[in-house]
């Protein structure tokens, strides 16, 4: 999980290395809230502003939680990455109404839930679980605030579709309610 971090650092230090020289603020930093409390996802962001109406940005998603059964939507996810190119129909600087389009890597685990016994091998099988990796691309749709000194509120929903078919789903969900703040 540290090289993850550290991963996601170089790459937010990289994109910040290209800000530009006058006074508006290109990058933000994000934390999906809804994801931390709702299903303990550590869903952090980092979006690059490419001008008024459009942004470029990645989120990182690990499950905190080791023993979830994978009982509502999407705790079968222990991993993904996803970057995503989101453009606004507003008339304010990268804010407001937009539509987005996402890829996703994720890894997740597969829940098989029953009990067996065979009498033949004398073995009992219960509650098992495979782990597979998946790539998905999707669409979203959502709206952003920013205030005056860079603090950003933002709610989005999006669904998208995984192509490689190593998981029972074939459909990922993308959504949530996100803080963060906007910086040069």
């Amino acid at each position: 999980m540290k090289n993850h971090i550290t991963s996601f650092l170089i790459l937010v230090i990289t994109f910040s290395s290209f800000a530009q020289n006058d006074d508006t603020k290109q990058n933000e930093l994000k934390i999906n809230m809804s994801n931390l409390i709702g299903f303990k996802f550590f869903d952090v962001g980092y979006e690059r502003i490419l001008n008024e109406e459009s942004t470029f940005g990645v989120n990182l998603l690990f499950n905190l939680d080791k023993n979830s059964d994978a009982t509502s939507l999407d705790e079968y996810r222990t991993f993904s990455i996803t970057p995503y190119y989101r453009h606004f129909f507003s008339n304010k600087y990268a804010q407001g109404f937009f539509v987005e389009a996402f890829t996703m890597l994720h890894t997740a685990k597969d829940y098989y839930n029953y009990d067996y016994y065979d009498p033949i091998t004398d073995t009992y099988y219960s509650n098992n679980s495979d782990k597979y990796t998946d790539f998905a691309v999707g669409i979203s749709a959502g709206g952003k605030w920013v205030s005056k000194r860079g603090f950003v509120a933002e709610i989005y929903l999006g669904i998208g579709r995984d192509l490689l078919g190593n998981s029972n789903d074939e459909v990922v969900g993308r959504g949530g309610i996100a803080i963060g703040y906007r910086f040069q």
